[in-house]
């Protein structure tokens, strides 16, 4: 390393080391910073940029950490403190949890999960997940231009020095050429896995070439200008294999597939390419353009082939973005071996799918495979890993997963985990994940033909009750710093005002809107959060901060609601649509569960832009509200039948209510291990989705007069 540097000087291509003088930077602030930093350590100032954007979007996040124990805007890992970890869903029976253990996340009266069993596991995994740290970064970064590690998590200009230095070391041979560095960032990724660190150098490289802009959390302009002459995407980089032509399209592999470890992993998955890709991935099997770059750390091992005792399961996913085929177990267990098996459901017929809904683990991704792979767990279909963006596929698309805590969700949904924490550190999540999670859905919704706004991209928080014993316990995840407005963004479906708009959509701009809340520090829930960018807006009682919040019969029966982080009653979050009920001022009230509730709303800074789509309001007396769109009892016959139970909430004459979308009743019967023994039942009665609340519900479309 001492050889390298002083060659390096001698040809001018760094700057001094640490401990010689430097000359003052010509300007000051973060840009100047990372300008810094990339001459002192002979790293593209581009390169440096592209990877603490992908990591942080350049932020401080005032020395809190990601939700992967990231610090600062290159994203240096520590270990994450024991509270941190310990902060997962409260469980009834003592202890914490990850996951989707709380309450019973199948959701089907006919057939309730056993939650003892379900948490038990779950704190198992924690444990584990403890035990098991992820790779850490800060601590060596911190001694290559020694500095105190502790100085890395609150000093952004230490910590984007300590970050140019780690990626240099990482760097074989000194190069200004951004093209060279592919194999350093894919190192950088901080993952042992080649084909998950050159997905996200691939990702980093996109970024190089899209340049970026934007107003950090600390108010700083950071500008990375589009970089020409890189590899074009989908071709091999400079630095994969020194002295060997790169291979060509048709021999290169497919992504690699964790090894068949249960029943599920036998079954065909989608049909792929003799490469293993998907069909519509390009020429021979390989993905067209939109992959990216080819190459990693480990070039010998990302282009020989795949070993023939991989499962020949596909991960569907879009051919921009690499996923690895980590199946979740389908197994029988137990007496009843009708009944008793997990952990999700084969379906014999194509489903139909109507939401994708976005979950936080409340955990580390290191437990996640042992709870997948259990069969008395439960399931969900993808997971998301934070300080990467790495992808995992478990169940299917047309399969059931047990996520939503609602059996109907269920039966129309895709569920997606997310690493993280709702509040413990979860202030921030990394720019990585938010990438492949949007890039994922974009994907699954065009593929499923799933409208991409709010009121089907639903979060775990926006799922409703089943019934009134249900709401209380159902999920906050992902919670209020889930940056909806940037999600849909990447998604290119932004939330745009409608011209002569006749209701609204929530959307405060998540930099500065930084609303009060509590309950971030699990021993002291009254103290306050720190103060964050949030996606939600407080709702009162009346136009004044000082009034009360809205109240949630369903959640908080006969208390008030509160300012907790975990405590969505009087919330409103971005991309939801609301009807207006009056305007005041800098204020606005829109009817949410049953009454008036006002938020702030000033025009010189709006939380809120006008909106168009269809309204219901009740055609006489108050109408009942469901938490499922179940058919009626005439319409069983090969199923049990399944009560139409409503929720506590009514609706009020005179009150309008937002419609997202109109289904017809059906009901899922999956009591049996084998899917020909399900039965579908599809009633007559229809029913409208409504944005009652923070969570979405269902009206019968008798009880309503449709507008629009």
């Amino acid at each position: 390393m001492q050889l390298w540097l002083a060659l390096v000087l001698a040809a001018g291509v760094l700057t001094a080391p640490a401990d010689v003088p430097r000359a003052a930077a010509p300007d000051v602030g973060r840009q100047a910073e990372f300008a810094a930093a990339a001459r002192e350590h002979g790293v593209p100032e581009s390169v440096l940029l592209a990877v603490a954007y992908l990591e942080s979007r350049w932020d401080a996040n005032g020395g809190r950490p990601s939700t992967a124990g990231g610090y600062g805007p290159m994203h240096l890992v520590d270990a994450f403190p024991g509270d941190v970890r310990a902060h997962g869903h409260a469980s009834a029976h003592a202890g914490t949890i990850i996951g989707d253990a709380l309450g019973d996340p199948r959701g089907d009266d006919a057939r309730p999960m056993s939650t003892t069993v379900t948490e038990a596991l779950s704190r198992s995994a924690l444990r584990t997940s403890a035990a098991a740290p992820p790779r850490t970064t800060l601590p060596e970064a911190g001694r290559l231009i020694d500095v105190d590690p502790a100085r890395l998590r609150t000093d952004p200009a230490a910590n984007i020095r300590a970050g140019a230095a780690l990626l240099a070391s990482y760097q074989e041979r000194p190069s200004a050429e951004p093209a060279d560095w592919h194999a350093a960032v894919a190192r950088y990724s901080g993952t042992d896995d080649p084909v998950a660190s050159r997905a996200f150098a691939d990702e980093v490289f996109s970024v190089m070439r899209e340049g970026a802009e934007r107003r950090t959390d600390d108010g700083h302009l950071v500008r990375l200008a589009p970089v020409s002459g890189l590899p074009p995407a989908g071709a091999a980089p400079a630095d994969a294999r020194p002295g060997t032509p790169a291979p060509s399209a048709a021999s290169r592999p497919g992504p690699t597939t964790s090894p068949a470890t249960s029943p599920a992993a036998s079954r065909p998955g989608p049909a792929t390419s003799p490469a293993g890709r998907q069909p519509d991935a390009g020429i021979e099997g390989w993905p067209d353009e939109e992959d990216g770059l080819l190459a990693g750390a480990d070039a010998d091992a990302l282009w020989e082939t795949r070993p023939k005792t991989q499962s020949s399961a596909q991960a569907e996913c879009p051919p921009s973005l690499t996923c690895e085929w980590m199946p979740a177990a389908y197994k029988r267990f137990g007496k009843k071996k009708d009944r008793d098996y997990g952990n999700h459901d084969h379906l014999a017929r194509k489903r139909s799918v109507d939401y994708i809904v976005i979950h936080d683990t409340e955990g580390t991704y290191q437990g996640i495979p042992s709870l997948i792979r259990n069969p008395k767990y439960v399931s969900w279909h993808y997971t998301i890993r934070s300080r990467d963006g790495h992808v995992a596929q478990h169940v299917p698309t047309n399969d059931i997963a047990w996520h939503a805590g609602n059996w109907d969700v269920n039966t129309r949904s895709i569920g997606i985990e997310h690493e993280g924490y709702l509040a413990k550190g979860g202030a921030w999540y990394t720019e990585a994940m938010y990438r492949s999670s949007a890039r994922l859905v974009k994907y699954l919704a065009a593929k499923h033909d799933i409208p991409l706004n709010r009121a089907h991209i639903l979060g775990h928080d926006n799922v409703p009750g089943t019934t009134p014993q249900t709401v209380a316990g159902m999920h906050e995840d992902p919670g209020p710093y889930w940056d909806w407005e940037h999600y849909f963004e990447l998604m290119d479906k932004p939330f745009k005002a409608a011209k002569d708009g006749d209701s609204i959509i929530i959307r405060p701009s998540y930099a500065s809107h930084r609303p009060r809340f509590t309950g971030c520090v699990a021993t002291k829930p009254a103290q306050a959060c720190p103060a964050h960018g949030a996606s939600t807006v407080w709702l009162h009682t009346a136009p004044s901060q000082t009034a009360p919040l809205v109240t949630d019969l369903g959640k908080h029966p006969g208390k008030p609601s509160t300012y907790s982080v975990y405590d969505h009653s009087a919330r409103a979050s971005t991309g939801q649509r609301y009807a207006v009920a009056a305007r005041q001022g800098d204020w606005t009230a829109i009817w949410y569960l049953g009454q008036k509730a006002w938020f702030h709303n000033p025009a010189s800074n709006p939380t809120a832009v006008p909106a168009k789509g269809p309204t219901v309001t009740p055609l006489s007396g108050e109408v009942k509200v469901y938490g499922r769109a179940y058919p009626e009892k005439s319409a069983y016959s090969g199923a049990a039948h399944q009560p139409l139970t409503p929720l506590k909430y009514k609706i009020p004459p005179g009150q309008t209510y937002t419609v997202g979308d109109t289904v017809t009743g059906s009901y899922y019967a999956a009591n049996a291990y084998s899917p020909s023994k399900h039965v579908t039942t599809t009633g007559k009665t229809r029913y409208h989705q409504i944005q009652l609340g923070h969570r979405v519900m269902f009206v019968m479309a008798k009880d309503v007069r449709l507008i629009g």
